[in-house]
């Protein structure tokens, strides 16, 4: 027989597991506590044991989205057989497949918290987590867990241009990469739009990032040398000479 924390955590995987169901076949709006109950066939009092309103069970979903890819781009920066731009490009490729194959959990992934119809309750959601919500805060594990994958991320991103720009190229692949997604979900990179490819736009930003990183070190072993006109003296110079 299983103990009493047995089967709280086996309901609450359940309702995890049905939520995720929902999001994908109709997003947000399909997610509420009562449809997430039943599809996970526990009482209609389990999932407020569990979790303080809607808002806190996406977030857990969010949390656990974020785990997933962070797993997996740290599973990339670890494989010996992959180079620098290879681990770059499946790292990429995996948060573009992401929004491919699942894009309301993408939306959840990267919304802004109080912005969406479902967040309307969060003032409810706050007041139910003072009064009887879990100890542990889901805003907290998700942005660990979204930390994560920034790190795994930035690492691989620095195998190429270097730990100093690893930041600034960073920021601008994944902004990229979002954009590729959204472009991708939403129909603009079909033929009859733009008619480019998600996969190749990926492979022009890892050549773009891995020439980058090349031109900086050659930047650093060789500097270029500051021309005489350009010195102290040579501004005395022309300045004496008005």
């Amino acid at each position: 027989m299983s103990t009493r924390a047995e089967s709280a955590a086996a309901t609450r995987r359940a309702l995890l597991d049905a939520a995720a169901e929902l999001l994908d076949l109709g997003g947000p709006e399909a997610v509420t506590l009562r449809e997430v109950g039943a599809r996970a066939g526990v009482s209609r009092g389990a999932p407020y044991r569990h979790f303080t309103g809607k808002d806190s069970l996406l977030t857990v979903v969010a949390t656990e989205g974020w785990q997933r890819i962070g797993d997996q781009v740290h599973a990339l920066r670890a494989d010996p057989a992959l180079s620098a731009a290879g681990r770059l490009r499946g790292a990429l490729q995996t948060l573009v497949g992401v929004g491919r194959s699942q894009p309301h959990l993408y939306q959840v992934l990267f919304r802004r918290r109080g912005h969406r119809p479902e967040e309307l309750g969060e003032g409810l959601d706050r007041v139910r987590r003072q009064l009887c919500g879990p100890a542990d805060d889901p805003a907290a594990d998700r942005v660990r867990a979204a930390g994560r994958f920034h790190g795994e991320f930035l690492a691989i991103v620095a195998g190429l241009v270097g730990e100093r720009n690893a930041r600034h190229y960073g920021a601008l692949l994944l902004s990229s990469a979002h954009g590729i997604a959204d472009m991708e979900v939403s129909g603009h990179l079909a033929p009859e739009g733009l008619g480019a490819g998600a996969d190749e736009l990926v492979d022009t930003l890892v050549q773009m990032i891995a020439e980058a990183g090349i031109g900086d070190a050659a930047q650093r072993q060789h500097p270029s040398p500051v021309h005489a006109d350009s010195t102290d003296g040579g501004m005395e110079d022309s300045g004496g000479s008005r």
